[in-house]
């Protein structure tokens, strides 16, 4: 099964198919509400700062902190489909998604 990546807001981009996976995946790239001006936002949706999809494409991988240590952090090297769609966000100059 698979799913639809929407840009908010932006009915003339047409929407990026990803596997169902993807729903778990986007925890590693959102941005944080309320920090550094990313807004809250409904369920479904997710607030991905351009600059950051510009960094993980460039270097490949995305930096994954421990769950149990936050202290730790390592890289984890991006899949072919995530970088699919981080270079879809980064071509469009998309920032707001909604998963469907």
């Amino acid at each position: 099964m698979s799913l639809r990546v929407h840009a908010v807001g932006r009915p003339e981009i047409p929407p990026l198919l990803m596997p169902d996976r993807f729903r778990l995946d986007i925890a590693y790239f959102m941005s944080v509400p309320d920090e550094g001006g990313v807004p809250q936002l409904p369920t479904g949706e997710y607030w991905v700062r351009r600059d950051d999809a510009k960094r993980w494409l460039e270097e490949g991988v995305i930096p994954v902190v421990s769950p149990l240590d936050s202290q730790n952090q390592t890289e984890v090297e991006i899949s072919d489909e995530q970088q699919d769609w981080l270079e879809w966000m980064v071509d469009h100059a998309v920032e707001h998604i909604r998963l469907e």
